[in-house]
């Protein structure tokens, strides 16, 4: 069985930017996603679409086709008292390098590294941690599968039925899987 729309692949790989391992998985511990769902880089799913179990794979994406370059408007400056929680700044939160979970306009949840702490402000960095790299990936496909309906209707792990998808771009996770 190839890979192609709705099928359940399970595959292990190794990333590499800027000659360093960034991130990798095990036989044991696999990457597994439905294919053609938007849940990986498209750039990455063309180049292991056709693919079957056993074959391997070794390809580049650049910046642009993976996370995209460094949004310099993804770096801003917060009030030093949106850390307060019970009327207490807390300090041991704000240390530079530490990334916290932050609520966007949209409720959805997204991912800030503190970049700098001052008196008043909180510089954070909400750019991809892969944004402005060049991806190395290399791996191996280890299974490929039909889909259940349920897969389909809710995801591997349930993922899709923790929200409601109604429209392409949905606002919680601007996602594409309406």
């Amino acid at each position: 069985m190839t890979i192609n729309d709705n099928k359940v692949v399970s595959l292990i790989y190794k990333l590499e930017t800027e000659g360093i391992v960034a991130d990798q998985t095990t036989k044991e511990n696999p990457l597994e996603f439905i294919f053609g769902m938007g849940y990986l880089l498209p750039k990455f799913e063309e180049n292991i679409k056709d693919k079957k179990v056993g074959d391997t794979f070794d390809f580049q994406l650049s910046a642009q086709e993976g996370y995209g370059e460094k949004d310099s408007q993804a770096i801003v400056d917060l009030p030093k008292n949106i850390f307060e929680i019970e009327g207490k700044i807390k300090e041991d939160l704000l240390v530079v390098g530490n990334v916290i979970p932050m609520m966007n306009q949209m409720g959805g949840v997204i991912p800030g590294k503190v970049v700098s702490v001052g008196e008043e402000t909180v510089k954070m960095d909400f750019n991809h941690e892969m944004a402005g790299k060049d991806l190395h990936f290399t791996g191996e496909i280890i299974a490929v599968r039909e889909a259940t309906e349920e897969e389909l209707t809710n995801g591997i792990h349930g993922e899709r039925a923790e929200h409601n998808c109604s429209e392409e771009g949905c606002s919680t996770c601007g996602c594409n899987c309406h």
